[in-house]
């Protein structure tokens, strides 16, 4: 998979990665530079980036001077967390609280994203969800469904590691009338918390998430692609999110049957 940045909007580009499964199975990463209201810059997840794609940062960044906090929203995205750091260092760290446990040398910012008091340091420009009734940093660190989403409030694109998915279909599927496809992680059924209500707690939170956040026009996801308003071969996002939550409905209904 080549490293490259994709503009995705007026103020948001996209930065398409690599991210090998046992060291073979390239399935993609990402991160993503929001410009902000101030005119400064936020990065939302870390990787380690090529000089070509790091030069195209900093041209748009003031040499990255104007960046001025690094969002790692994904409690298992860790593997570029210092490069990232070392290599804009006068950005503000702020990660969850694997992030923090995980790499006590770096300078973390005492808020975790997970936490409402950062949102609300961000809520100009940025909005925020965390997913209910899943278990957000799992003692099965197989298990990688919950993410802190975010909405760039400005371009109207989302922001989402492994939470959602959304997959190009080759062109031959095209042919036969199907163009993508957009679902949760299918870890959903090991994220689910082990406890009566749970399911009923995340069907809540996935259906509130398609109405607050379905008019948004971009949506950008970890290991596949990017959805973008100018090549969304069909679906609003939130009829995508409906639909998405259609299908786990048996998943959440097993869960009910188990726990309650």
């Amino acid at each position: 998979m080549t490293h490259r940045i994709l503009p995705i909007a007026d103020g948001f580009w996209n930065i398409r990665g690599s991210f090998k499964v046992g060291g073979v199975v390239d399935v993609g990463t990402h991160a993503s530079l929001a410009r902000l209201g101030s005119g400064k810059f936020a990065l939302l997840d870390s990787y380690t980036l090529s000089s070509e794609v790091e030069g195209e940062v900093r041209s748009l960044t003031n040499g990255g001077d104007d960046i001025e906090a690094i969002l790692n929203v994904h409690p298992f995205h860790t593997i570029h967390v210092r490069w990232m750091h070392e290599h804009f260092p006068n950005a503000k760290l702020f990660g969850t609280a694997r992030h923090l446990a995980r790499f006590t040398d770096l300078p973390w910012e005492p808020l975790r994203v997970e936490e409402a008091a950062l949102h609300e340091m961000f809520l100009d420009d940025l909005a925020f969800q965390v997913p209910v009734g899943v278990d957000f940093i799992p003692k099965n660190e197989n298990i990688h469904f919950s993410s802190v989403l975010v909405l760039h409030r400005a371009t109207q694109t989302i922001h989402v590691d492994d939470t959602l998915m959304y997959v190009r279909l080759p062109k031959i599927a095209k042919r036969l009338g199907r163009a993508d496809v957009f679902s949760f992680h299918p870890t959903l059924s090991q994220a689910l918390e082990r406890r009566a209500g749970a399911a009923d707690d995340f069907e809540r939170w996935a259906s509130s998430l398609a109405v607050e956040w379905g008019a948004a026009k971009n949506l950008c996801a970890a290991h596949s692609a990017a959805l973008t308003a100018d090549k969304n071969p069909g679906a609003t996002i939130e009829e995508r999110i409906v639909r998405a939550l259609a299908k786990v409905r048996p998943t959440l209904g097993r869960h009910r049957r188990k726990y309650g």
